[in-house]
């Protein structure tokens, strides 16, 4: 008998239908023999929803009691599940994170997840029930609730899954698994019958939504396989796993974008030791990370300093930045919303020759100009014009031949 984690997103339970629908999968799962634990996100939109009303009331809501509001709609969703299953003949029990031991910091919209206490898990296991906990939340050493940022439910599901040392950690999306671009853009993207949890990793912090990069990391830091599919259909998905690269390093695995991106520039800032602890101390302690890195040391000893944030963080980046640009005596500080992100992931490709060349001139081609330029050793990053990105997507993707 397996021990399986399953997590549904939002769109799988955004109706009653859907979670009836859901709970039949569910009960397929449990019926073949398996322990089960299922988390939930919410409903549809609810989140959403429920930002939108918060504004109503207060322009910029305290974080805290955000976090408590935004928890609801999970919640509701795991209560409404186990309601389906009672209904169905089958013993099952809903848990808030809280009730499920998902222990986190105090950094609320974007806690981190410090322990998970599976004590509650096991005693439900144990009794043959399906266990279904709400996503998305934590509690602190206080006992506040946390939420952990967009797509945290699927770091709940791995997290849990972690804990249990579960046999396999499922994520149910509205999507068949894991494509080489995002076929919204190029419907020519293939769909990968597996990938590893590096090129998985670099596909979901740049831009793909199939993943929550922090649940990506947590697999492969504790070696839990993660199937990505559909729960709108019975096809196959795709595996993230430890894969084998005696052959596949230095290929080309995916084309990921990303439009959630806001661009900060330092202008003429005199060039002297700590400049970047300077900027970057303050955005840290802020919670506000920090993606694409660029410094160059111009004439009488000044430089230019660039970076990017999440769009959503830019308005608070900047009232970070500005004293900062003061005190370090900047000639203009300068923002940006209107660029996107695009780069190229493959394990390896950095040293591979040709791959940065064959990038760039594929852009050259398309007339599309690059902004900024960052690499690691399995992925290439440009920052273009907004405006671009789709263009350069689909540029890129019948460049390497990904179609």
């Amino acid at each position: 008998m397996a021990l399986i984690v399953q997590k549904y997103g939002g769109s799988s339970v955004a109706t009653a239908e859907r979670i009836l629908s859901v709970a039949r999968r569910i009960v397929a799962t449990k019926d073949a023999g398996n322990s089960v634990v299922v988390v939930v996100s919410a409903m549809g939109k609810t989140t959403d929803e429920l930002i939108r009303l918060s504004q109503q009331v207060a322009p910029e809501p305290d974080e805290r009691e955000l976090d408590l509001l935004l928890s609801t709609g999970e919640t509701v969703s795991c209560t409404l599940m186990a309601m389906a299953l009672r209904g169905m003949g089958h013993e099952a029990v809903s848990l808030t994170a809280g009730q499920a031991g998902i222990h986190t910091d105090s950094f609320y919209g974007r806690a981190r997840i410090k322990s998970v206490d599976s004590t509650r898990l096991r005693r439900e296991l144990d009794a043959g029930k399906i266990v279904i906990v709400a996503g998305f939340q934590g509690i602190t050493d206080e006992f506040d609730v946390t939420t952990l940022g967009r797509g945290g439910s699927d770091t709940t599901a791995v997290a849990i899954a972690v804990a249990l040392k579960a046999d396999r950690c499922d994520i149910f999306t509205d999507v068949d698994g894991v494509y080489t671009a995002d076929p919204r853009l190029v419907p020519q993207a293939s769909k990968l019958d597996e990938i590893s949890y590096q090129d998985m990793l670099e596909m979901a912090q740049l831009g793909s939504k199939v993943m929550h990069p922090r649940s990506v990391e947590l697999g492969e830091a504790y070696g839990v396989p993660i199937m990505v599919r559909s729960s709108f259909n019975d096809e196959p998905g795709t595996l993230i796993h430890e894969v084998s690269r005696m052959e596949t390093r230095s290929r080309v695995r995916g084309i990921a974008h990303d439009l959630n991106v806001g661009k900060i520039a330092l202008v003429g800032v005199p060039d002297r030791p700590g400049l970047a602890a300077s900027v970057f101390q303050p955005l840290a302690e802020a919670g506000i990370s920090v993606d694409v890195i660029v410094q160059n040391v111009t004439v009488e000893g000044a430089t230019d300093l660039s970076f990017t944030v999440a769009r959503g963080d830019l308005p608070k980046a900047m009232r970070i930045i500005e004293p900062v640009a003061q005190r370090i005596t900047a000639k203009q500080l300068l923002s940006s919303d209107n660029q996107g992100k695009v780069s190229v992931v493959g394990a390896g490709i950095q040293s591979a020759p040709g791959i940065a060349a064959t990038t760039f001139q594929a852009l050259y081609e398309a007339g599309i100009n690059i902004e900024m330029i960052t690499t690691s050793e399995i992925r290439i990053t440009c920052i273009v014009d907004r405006e671009k990105v789709q263009e350069a997507v689909q540029k890129l993707h019948a460049t390497f031949e990904l179609d």
